[in-house]
């Protein structure tokens, strides 16, 4: 398929998401250190997080650099593991993405379209593909879809 035949856009980079034993040493590196501000958290026990939201950049285009560590270091899923953990992409309609990607063989994560820790809705193509019906995957990297807000989609145009 060309892309004039697909139903969505990637808009850009909403995220990148580093992740590690303990988020204070991520904290002194990007926020102490490299001053992106600390703009708010998320913890989740289904989800093995617990983050801080740090942001780079301005208004539409404004980029979170999540700050990761595992509440259970032995638990599933290791957000720890790799440390570059995922990279979330601003696109103009999830549900149309996730249906012509699922139809084009694409595996997702397990949880489907849900709110994410920004308030985004999302959803995570798994970085592997399988041997069935969803043989593509993120070649080794997680990627999460975010839904982008009605004005990043107007600047975006």
């Amino acid at each position: 398929m060309t892309s004039e035949h697909r139903p969505f856009r990637v808009l850009g980079v909403q995220q990148i998401a580093v992740g590690g034993r303990d988020k204070a040493a991520l904290r002194r590196l990007w926020s102490d250190l490299l001053g992106l501000p600390i703009v708010g958290s998320f913890r989740s026990e289904r989800e093995n997080v617990d983050e801080d939201i740090a942001v780079a950049g301005t208004g539409p285009w404004q980029v979170e650099v999540d700050l990761m560590q595992p509440i259970d270091p032995d638990r599933r899923p290791r957000v720890h593991e790799p440390a570059l953990n995922h990279v979330g992409l601003w696109v103009d309609d999830l549900d149309a993405a996730v249906t012509w990607l699922s139809g084009q063989g694409v595996r997702f994560a397990p949880g489907g379209i849900r709110r994410g820790a920004s308030g985004h809705d999302v959803c995570f193509i798994h970085p592997r593909g399988d041997e069935g019906s969803f043989p593509l995957g993120g070649e080794g990297v997680l990627i999460e879809l975010v839904q982008a807000p009605a004005e990043l989609i107007a600047a975006g145009r």
